[in-house]
């Protein structure tokens, strides 16, 4: 089911909800109020209860939210209820962590792919997966990964953005501080670790 008209601020909290309602499972409970999860994740309940009515009625008036149907739900929405294997390009310093990061999984993403073109790296093993030379990008779209995230110096960023459209990528993770041009068909969310560390220091006291 596709949704129109959903703010980008409703669709970024999403993932907050689901990571709360993970660990609210993990803990034993089985149902939530907005007042809690809004407590457990820092965002007012009004804002919980809003976001949630662009989707339908998911709880029960005095009684809350039931977390694993919540969760479920959640996860339909962005399309999270199957596997979504994903390709990582650029396994230097940065890759690597990414790599070794295990929170994937709970969103239900698996890095099925990497790459890069240091020698020195192809072939080496990842968590069970082999890095491959950057040349084979192309093979992407047979093997069913329509998801990428780009971990590559920012000189390399636009040409390897390239490369993954020709091969089918939909939807790019982007690490390098470069901003990269792709059709309007291809959804691109920048990460810029920089600039984010740079609004900081305005909140210090």
């Amino acid at each position: 089911m596709r949704y129109s008209k959903i703010p980008n601020e409703t669709v970024r909290r999403l993932p907050v909800y689901l990571r709360g309602l993970a660990l609210m499972s993990q803990q034993g409970l089985s149902s939530v109020s907005s007042s809690k999860l809004a407590d457990f994740v820092s965002v007012n309940p009004w804002q919980i209860r809003k976001d949630f009515s662009y989707f339908g009625d998911f709880g029960t008036r005095g009684v809350g939210y039931d977390i694993e149907n919540l969760a479920k739900q959640i996860k339909k929405i962005l399309k999270l209820d199957t596997m979504r294997k994903t390709a990582l390009v650029g396994v230097g310093n940065l890759g690597s962590a990414i790599m070794a990061y295990t929170g994937f999984g709970t969103y239900g993403f698996q890095i099925t792919a990497a790459f890069d073109n240091d020698p020195a790296k192809i072939g080496r093993k990842m968590n069970d997966v082999a890095v491959e030379s950057i040349s084979m990008l192309d093979t992407l779209g047979k093997r069913q990964v329509d998801m990428a995230i780009i971990a590559v110096p920012e000189q390399a960023a636009q040409d390897v953005a390239d490369a993954l459209v020709r091969a089918g990528i939909r939807g790019i993770l982007n690490f390098s501080p470069r901003r990269i041009v792709v059709p309007k068909k291809i959804k691109v969310i920048t990460i810029d670790i920089a600039t984010d560390l740079a609004r900081l220091p305005y909140y210090i006291p």
